[in-house]
């Protein structure tokens, strides 16, 4: 796999905001993605295949936790570490800033993700009832 991994840029928001629309009920806009790119709390990074973004994640720091907002991969490279290769480095960049844990939310029913985050010692601390929407679903609360 010949995956790089680095930090997201202006020119990537159009692919990324087609990779969210094909991945998800309630999709990060155009907006959302430029916001990022204005705050220093935010770090957020994006795998490349080829010069092509195949995926994106990332967090914000607050008071040295690192809330994972975002983990998206082009449905035709899931299952082939790309989410574990990006996520690794994500959670690498925000040590070196002082993230002393991370957290985020998964839906219940996302078995691959939540494998994923367990063999980056996350684990489930509690559900938050009817979090999403376009379905409802409960989220799994997971730290590391």
């Amino acid at each position: 796999m010949g995956i790089t991994v680095r930090e997201l840029r202006k020119e990537d928001i159009a692919e990324l905001c087609r990779i969210e629309a094909a991945s998800f009920s309630m999709p990060w806009s155009e907006k959302d993605f430029h916001d990022l790119l204005t705050h220093s709390y935010c770090c957020y990074v994006v795998a490349e295949e080829d010069g092509k973004v195949i995926g994106c994640c990332g967090f914000t720091d607050s008071l040295h936790e690192g809330n994972i907002d975002n983990v998206v991969v082009e449905e035709a490279h899931r299952g082939k570490g790309v989410a574990q290769t990006m996520l690794r480095e994500l959670i690498a960049r925000g040590e070196d800033r002082g993230i002393e844990a991370f957290t985020l939310e998964v839906r219940v029913s996302n078995e691959a993700a939540i494998h994923v985050y367990e063999k980056l010692g996350f684990h489930s601390v509690g559900i938050r009832p009817r979090f999403y929407e376009r379905p409802v679903e409960d989220a799994m609360i997971m730290w590391r």
